[in-house]
């Protein structure tokens, strides 16, 4: 299993002490993240796209291009591309370019978001999101795999022998397609032969295994291999301490926080409390070994082989301790077992 760490740069007062930090060091932040992600042996580091309050991540290119500079080995993430709402031409370019600077590390993840907010910003209703997502991705898919494109759709002017500059430095760009609520996601990925990122943050383990099943289904109906299929799995927020108890109560402040923004509100998560969570949920809180033990467990129903985390929220020491604890005292668990 390979192990990714992700942000989507919310930035909002510390719960305890009030104290938030500035934009200028909320980049920083992100960047010191990645950059102790790649020390500690991390597979990934992925940047969200957001496009309102409390989130700071409406450029995810120029962030990962900002790592990529800092940065040698780790793959780069966009998680997600909010490909329902962008000119596929523009991302065609510009994360070629990211692909050209980091030296061939970029990762795509897309998706149509989770933020209504974003559809107003750029002309499009939350009805046709999914059509606006085929149409872009198919376009996108042709501007990498073709040169002088001619194209015709709804969602942007039409083309007339187009090549887009520059193209991507990988020989292909590996696309994963973020899934968290609907078949219409994983329809695509498997349309594609492609993988999936399954969100697995707000709701309980049946809601994404039965994407994922479909998404294997679905894979075998379009003429792939179900049994190729590459998943990922994200998590619930990570807090790691030497038992149960004291993980639960130093992480509380911050689960309180964050399940009252409005961003936590649209995702109506069914979970009554945190200890309800930390019993049938994804939140990975407790000690090392039961949240190796939970990882696991989501394996065992996902198959999943690469699998997410979080440190959002957190005050930065903190963020810095959550991560080098799971790197040399998480990891190691999960890697024994599956070495069994």
């Amino acid at each position: 299993m390979e192990f990714l760490l992700f942000s989507l740069m919310s930035n909002e007062p510390h719960p305890l002490t009030g104290h938030s930090l500035s934009e200028q060091e909320k980049f920083q932040n992100v960047i010191n993240q990645a950059l102790l992600a790649e020390e500690k042996g991390f597979y990934g580091f992925g940047v969200g796209e957001r496009h309102g309050p409390p989130f700071l991540s409406s450029s995810p290119a120029i962030v990962l291009t900002a790592i990529a500079a800092k940065t040698s080995a780790i793959r780069l993430f966009t998680t997600v591309t909010v490909l329902s709402i962008l000119d596929p031409v523009r991302v065609a370019e510009d994360y070629a370019t990211l692909d050209h600077l980091s030296g061939g590390r970029l990762e795509m993840i897309i998706g149509k978001g989770n933020d209504p907010r974003h559809y107003p910003l750029f002309g499009i209703s939350e009805e046709e999101q999914w059509d606006s997502l085929a149409e872009r991705y198919e376009l996108l898919r042709q501007l990498w795999k073709e040169e002088n494109v001619t194209w015709k759709g709804k969602y942007r002017p039409p083309l007339d022998q187009v090549t887009t500059k520059p193209r991507p430095f990988q020989s292909s760009i590996r696309i994963w397609h973020g899934s968290a609520s609907s078949k219409h996601s994983t329809e695509l990925a498997a349309k594609y032969g492609e993988p999936i990122f399954s969100s697995n943050t707000f709701h309980p383990l049946p809601k994404y295994k039965e994407l994922i099943d479909h998404y294997r289904e679905r894979l075998a109906y379009y003429g792939h291999d179900p049994k190729q299929a590459v998943v990922g799995a994200g998590a619930g927020s990570l807090y790691i301490a030497d038992s149960k108890e004291e993980a639960i109560l130093k992480y509380r402040p911050y689960y309180h926080a964050f399940h009252h923004t409005d961003a936590a509100k649209l995702n109506q998560s069914p979970f009554q409390s945190l200890e309800d969570n930390f019993e049938n949920g994804p939140v990975l809180v407790g000690s090392p070994e039961q949240i190796a033990e939970k990882i696991l467990l989501y394996q065992q129903s996902f198959g999943h082989k690469f699998q997410s985390i979080s440190v959002d929220g957190l005050e930065e020491a903190e963020q810095k301790e959550q991560i080098i604890r799971f790197a040399e005292e998480v990891m190691p668990l999960i890697k024994k077992e599956r070495a069994v």
